[in-house]
Parts: C-alpha cells; sequence; structure tokens
C-alpha cells in the first residue's frame, strides 16, 4: 500500500500514490466509494483489528481474516506540520499535516490530517476527536481526517 507507484502529468515520480494490486483493490475501491475499510482476525481467542491490511493477523498469525467496514471514527495520536517537501506533489500542498490517528476499532494509522474549509492547521491536539473524509488524486482515493464537528 505504499506510494512509489505511477507517473504525475509532467512525467516525474509520485511518491504520494499507492501501489494498488490484486490483494489491496478491495481496500482501494472501497475508499473510492467513501468507505474506510481494516482487517479483523476470525480465529478463536483472537479477533484483532489491524491496520495496514494484509494476509494474516500480525498479533496471532492466522490468516483467518476478514475486511470490515470502519466507523471512520479516530482520535489524533501525534501529527507534525510539514512547511517544506520537495518530494512531488508534496511541495504545492504545503504545510500540510501528516499523522498518526488511534482508530476507534482499535488499529493505530498512518494519515493526514486536513483542515475545515478555510481553517488553518492550528488547533490540533493529541486525543482530539476526528472524521475520516476521502480525497481523490492522481486517479486514486485516500482516507484523510479531519476533525469531527
Amino acid at each position: 500500500m505504499s506510494g512509489g507507484g505511477g507517473g504525475d502529468a509532467g512525467g516525474g515520480a509520485r511518491f504520494d500514490l499507492p501501489e494498488v494490486d490484486d490483494f489491496t483493490r478491495t481496500y482501494w475501491d472501497a475508499a473510492a466509494g467513501g468507505r474506510l475499510l481494516l482487517r479483523r482476525c476470525g480465529a478463536a481467542g483472537c479477533g484483532r483489528a489491524h491496520h495496514y491490511p494484509r494476509e494474516f493477523c500480525p498479533y496471532c498469525w492466522s490468516e483467518d481474516v476478514r475486511w470490515e467496514e470502519a466507523s471512520g471514527r479516530a482520535t489524533l495520536y501525534t501529527w507534525s506540520v510539514v512547511h517544506r517537501n520537495d518530494l512531488p506533489p508534496f511541495g504545492g500542498r504545503t504545510p500540510y499535516v501528516p499523522a498518526v490517528v488511534d482508530l476507534a476499532e482499535g488499529p493505530r494509522m498512518m494519515t493526514e490530517v486536513v483542515p475545515e474549509e478555510g481553517a488553518p492547521e492550528g488547533g490540533l491536539g493529541v486525543g482530539m476527536a476526528l472524521e475520516v473524509v476521502f480525497r481523490e488524486g492522481g486517479g486514486v482515493v485516500v482516507p484523510v481526517f479531519r476533525a469531527r464537528s
């Protein structure tokens, strides 16, 4: 699911696009439809949710894992404000806020926190309530988060 794939209109590398493969296509198709998916272990005695999507449970190693729709609710665990980035297309998006959030279902997720329309990136705080929104770019839709109202 990590970036590096694809090119931009100018022919340069894009570092913000995921590499969609047969396994992760379900995740990216759901995101395009406005749904955030995670994986949950079906093994007896485990049952834990995890993110990023894997074909096995990272806690008990069971291969009995299934897709599950997440609520889209999260709390802010940590973040940083990036004011300069020379990799395309990030330079045109500065400042931006890469973050780690705790999903309501338990897993921790790397993402980006986007401000409300016209609001600055300030005002963030650990434990802040967030909700998922989806951003289209480069032919793929990615989950990002904003302050929950």
